[in-house]
């Protein structure tokens, strides 16, 4: 499925993360990895210490190089490394698009050390930007499998959602994973700022169970029986409370919003999961 995976590096525990996520994944069905490092300095470094730039460029070549030599040793992958100047969310994207990678996989370290996704990070303008799927893994590299048995996919109905259950289906397929559909019913009442009556909860339930239903059809499109659970809540919260709940080692999910009601640029549910969940982040482009 995912046989052509970039994986964005720094050295820090989570890129290192991916980088076992992706190696364990391409042991297991075959493939290559390409590890990218991209060397930022923007022109009032460039001015004040000059000499920096070769240093760094010295250094992520020593590290990949090392780090290259660990995957095949380990895992007997081969990996392509490339050390490019640039903002790294632009590095990453570009060299995806020319290596005509399937998978994009990064940990959620932004610029200069950021450790947490925040829009403009790293992470965040890469899945906004980036052509093909992004995996974001934020476990220790000793919990690093690249296996995937109990997958969560939240699902609004939307085309993004429909494609990020087929994801989730390939997925499946690979691994016998079992996949449990999440659909939360959106708290309109706040949005437009009415109150919950009995025939307005009744009508949300029964488009609960519609979009539900759609979900199931596409599961057995696959031959996959999948498992259901509807929410009543905030889209992000109850994400990552199931996540937890029902022990998924994935999540897959669209780079847009739910229902609708998103940011402009990248979902604020789909950026709100991956600021908080444990486990890896498919997202689907």
């Amino acid at each position: 499925m995912y046989k052509n995976i970039l994986v964005a590096f720094d050295s820090s525990e989570f890129s290192r993360a991916a980088l076992m996520e992706s190696s364990n994944w391409i042991k297991r069905h075959s493939g290559k990895i390409i590890l990218v490092h991209a060397v930022y300095f923007d022109e009032e470094e460039f001015t004040l210490a000059p000499e920096q730039r070769e240093r760094r460029f010295k250094l992520g070549k020593e590290v990949c190089y090392q780090t290259k030599d660990m995957v095949l040793s380990e895992f007997g992958v081969q990996v392509e490394s490339l050390v490019c100047e640039g903002e790294p969310p632009d590095v990453i994207v570009d060299i995806a698009r020319e290596k005509k990678a399937d998978l994009i996989a990064m940990g959620t370290h932004g610029r200069r050390g950021i450790k947490r996704l925040i829009m403009g990070s790293v992470t965040s303008k890469v899945i906004v930007n980036a052509t093909c799927d992004v995996m974001v893994v934020k476990k220790p590299c000793a919990e690093c499998t690249g296996e995937y048995k109990s997958i969560l996919v939240p699902f609004d109905g939307s085309e993004f959602s429909k494609k990020a259950l087929g994801r989730a289906c390939k997925l499946s397929k690979v691994d016998n994973a079992e996949i449990t559909v999440l659909y939360v019913i959106p708290h309109y009442e706040e949005m437009i700022e009415f109150l919950k009556t009995e025939s307005i909860k009744k009508g949300l339930l029964e488009e609960a169970q519609k979009i539900i239903d759609v979900a199931r059809e596409i599961g057995s499109g696959y031959g996959i029986a999948i498992k259901t659970d509807v929410r009543d809540g905030h889209a992000g919260e109850k994400i990552i409370e199931s996540a937890k709940m029902l022990k998924n080692d994935l999540i897959v999910m669209g780079a847009h919003g739910w229902r609708g009601v998103s940011k402009a640029i990248m979902g604020s549910t789909t950026e709100r999961v991956i600021m908080n969940a444990s486990c890896p982040v498919l997202v689907v482009k």
